[in-house]
């Protein structure tokens, strides 16, 4: 080799030996775990700064629903806790999480729903992580991807019901993915048993069966297409048996009704599907506003999805598909963007590494390990993020009127209860005692009732013209509302406790 040549080469040799040193040290098992155990220490240390496990204002009808079961052995099939809609036709669809809310808070207090909420957060971010290494083989694209996607929609909603979906909507795509990669038909054997126990727990599995009865309809489409002779060569040629894939559809079907709820949900789905209150009013079910970073960098994950597919040599019909509805879904309501977050890390990751690159899973002993030491650093945490009783507690009095309701209780007065929409939960757990007037089941109440009540808060109707309003002997609202200020002018009331965040009205004995 002429001497130009080799002074040419040795520098790049010498970037390939680093490069290659790189690589291996990335591959270091300790350092890979080490990463994880950051990952979920600074998930489960947000989730403790900033306390959405017990300042959702959904949590307080969850956790009395969850006691009305434990006391009863049933489930209620009407509007329990509300007085304008105790009669109506209700399903406790998300009863197994209520369950397990109401002995959290039964054995632990506080500190126990708080703990509930951060184990549900911890548990979307392992899932998606577990999928996106499941699907990519590399652990720091896998970490990356997880951070991000966490990023985005993990701690801007409440963990809700909502949070079990995510979770158990991130394996359910996983294994489909898998399977239609592979045609393995076994890998889906798993979904029955999924569906399950996400029936019980969350109205959402519906999300789930989209993306089985997706699979079956692509999956029907190509097979009717090929025999036809229309499949193109640059389509992904479909590996699994349409007719396994409708037995295998029907079956989760029938899982989804084992519970005692049966097929209940399905009609709650559907009315969910026409109410229009929700998308109207409520801030969380608005369209992205693209006033946030998070709302671009949704968008640009959107589009690196949609470039991974169409980059593949050939094209995955059914891939396209899932991003296609989940975009229309997901950028519909800010409440469902995990809806596009997780299919969109989904499709970038799943292009599988060569086995002898693969990283492998962490084993049982791995996997107790990070646990024990994210447990640690937790608990090493908790004070300083005051995630205790008395830092819960004063979370809970920032934002709810804890001081107006202990007024009350020394101080009875007469109801029924008044109340604005958004503090209907935390008082239907905290002032048992007064029945609610309205709270966050928009479901129980409907359209008109919800609607009612929102532009009574609002003050854009006369408050003679709620017949709620008018029979309320006590009227409890957040001193901000424009109907609070409508009322200090309203000779049926008089004021008879105020502070910071609630005011709360009597009714005169004989107004003038």
């Amino acid at each position: 080799m002429p001497e130009h040549q080799r002074k040419s080469s040795q520098p790049m040799a010498a970037e390939l030996s680093v490069w290659h040193r790189l690589l291996a040290l990335l591959r270091i098992r300790v350092l890979q775990l080490s990463g994880l155990v950051v990952l979920l220490t600074g998930v489960g240390a947000l989730a403790f700064e900033v306390k959405y496990c017990v300042l959702d204002a959904d949590i307080g009808w969850h956790l009395k629903v969850g006691d009305w079961i434990i006391a009863h052995g049933a489930l209620p099939h009407t509007g329990i806790l509300s007085r304008t809609a105790a009669n109506r036709p209700w399903v406790a669809y998300s009863w197994g999480y209520e369950v397990l809310l109401s002995r959290a808070y039964d054995w632990f207090g506080l500190v126990g729903v708080g703990l509930f909420g951060t184990l549900l957060t911890l548990a979307i971010a392992g899932a998606v992580f577990w999928m996106l290494l499941r699907l990519s083989g590399r652990f720091w694209l896998a970490l990356g991807l997880t951070a991000v996607v966490c990023w985005l929609f993990l701690f801007i909603a409440m963990p809700r019901p909502l949070f079990f979906s995510a979770a158990l909507f991130a394996v359910t795509l996983t294994l489909i993915l898998e399977a239609n990669r592979t045609g393995r038909i076994q890998t889906l054997y798993w979904l029955p048993a999924i569906f399950v126990v996400w029936a019980n727990l969350h109205i959402q599995f519906v999300y789930g069966l989209f993306l089985l009865g997706l699979l079956v309809s692509v999956s029907l489409a190509q097979r009717l297409a090929n025999r036809f002779g229309f499949l193109p060569d640059f389509l992904f040629t479909p590996k699994l048996f349409s007719s396994h894939l409708i037995i295998l559809f029907g079956v989760c079907i029938l899982a989804t009704m084992v519970g005692p709820n049966f097929y209940h949900p399905y009609q709650v789905a559907y009315e969910y599907s026409k109410a229009r209150f929700p998308y109207s009013f409520l801030v969380e079910q608005q369209p992205l506003s693209f006033q946030a970073a998070r709302h671009y960098i949704t968008l640009l994950l959107t589009g690196a999805a949609f470039y991974a597919v169409g980059w593949q040599k050939k094209l995955d019909p059914y891939k396209l598909a899932v991003l296609i509805v989940a975009s229309l879904v997901a950028y519909r309501a800010m409440r469902d963007i995990w809806f596009i977050c997780i299919p969109a890390a989904a499709c970038i990751a799943d292009f599988p590494a060569q086995e002898p690159e693969r990283d492998q899973p962490a084993n049982w002993l791995e996997k107790a390990a990070v646990l024990a030491v994210v447990a640690i650093c937790l608990a090493v945490l908790s004070p300083l993020t005051h995630f205790n009783q008395r830092g819960l507690d004063q979370a809970i009095r920032s934002q709810y009127p804890v001081n107006a309701v202990d007024f009350l209780r020394q101080n009875p007065q007469p109801g029924p209860l008044y109340n604005n929409f958004s503090w209907g939960g935390f008082l239907a757990w905290y002032l048992p005692e007064y029945p609610v007037a309205i709270d966050g089941r928009t479901d129980l109440y409907g359209d008109e009732l919800d609607q009612m009540f929102f532009t009574s808060e609002i003050a854009t109707q006369s408050p003679g013209s709620d017949p709620y309003l008018n029979e309320a002997g006590v009227v409890l609202l957040s001193s901000q509302l424009p109907l609070a200020k409508t009322l200090t002018a309203d000779p049926r009331y008089h004021i008879a406790f105020r502070d910071e965040i609630a005011i709360v009205f009597t009714r005169r004995e004989d107004p003038p």
